[in-house]
């Protein structure tokens, strides 16, 4: 009779791999220098590639404009900070083309316009669900304001001491709102559009790389402030050069922070 193959044993089967949710990539420990280092990588991008750095530098621009139409258009200075809030929220967002130009700077490559405007496409579902988180702590941020700004007196020859609960309330949120947004937002497009990572890893991973080098990212988010607050003091004029600045030198800064498998020459 003719023999058969005998049947294997079943053993137990090797478990299924499945991408980590919600994890913490690993990051560097930065020096007080780095953030200034990260500024000279960025002039030298934007001398490369000068058209595209024009391009989105004009689009911060037009937003820089917009915030100071809907000031003279309201009559109030009150609007000035929930503006600045908003401003802070989309900025990151607006900023994905230019983290693209410096990573084609990196590999080599000649930075595209159209290339960089297709960046959001390359991890859409974690890109956009980040940006719809945004425009939900915009409209809280909106809605906070609104209620603190209903401790304003009237009376506009009203003594100082009755501008304190107007004011206290307003730079206690306002400083808390901003820690958090830049926290949350340091790192996460980079880590996103690069990495292709889910929404969470992103935001864990620049929430633990600010929170271990709070120092450094303190001098950082100074360096970011005052350039902004250059680029409206000048009604957007600097935003034309200013921005790029910030992108470029954001994107080196992921490249410094967060820790890769291999090293990566991007100098």
């Amino acid at each position: 009779m003719p023999q058969t193959a005998p049947v294997p044993k079943s053993g137990p089967r090797a478990p299924t791999r499945t991408p980590a949710f919600a994890r913490v990539i690993p990051h560097n420990q930065l020096s007080y220098r780095d953030p200034f280092h990260w500024l000279h990588l960025a002039l030298r991008d934007v001398v490369a590639a000068p058209v595209v750095s024009l391009f989105y530098g004009m689009v911060f621009t037009l937003a820089t404009f917009a915030i100071w139409v809907a000031v003279f258009l309201q009559g109030s200075h009150l609007v000035i900070l929930p503006s600045l809030v908003v401003f802070m929220l989309v900025g990151p967002f607006l900023a994905t083309g230019l983290y693209d130009v410096s990573w084609q700077l990196e590999r080599g490559k000649t930075p595209n316009l159209f290339h960089s405007m297709r960046a959001i496409r390359r991890n859409r579902v974690s890109e956009w669900g980040f940006a719809i988180l945004l425009a939900v702590m915009m409209i809280f941020w909106m809605r906070v304001a609104a209620m603190i700004h209903a401790l304003y007196p009237l009376n506009q020859d009203a003594h100082f001491e009755q501008f304190l609960p107007f004011l206290s309330l307003g730079t206690l949120f306002g400083a808390l709102f901003t820690v958090t947004v830049f926290a949350l937002s340091a790192f996460s497009i980079p880590v996103m559009m690069e990495r292709r990572v889910d929404m969470m890893t992103a935001i864990s991973t620049s929430v633990s790389a600010v929170y271990h080098n709070a120092g450094v990212m303190a001098v950082w988010a100074a360096i970011i402030g005052i350039g902004v607050a250059v680029g409206f003091a000048t009604a957007g004029l600097g935003m034309l050069l200013i921005m790029p600045i910030l992108g470029y030198a954001t994107w080196h800064g992921y490249i410094r922070t967060i820790k890769t498998k291999r090293p990566r020459r991007f100098e």
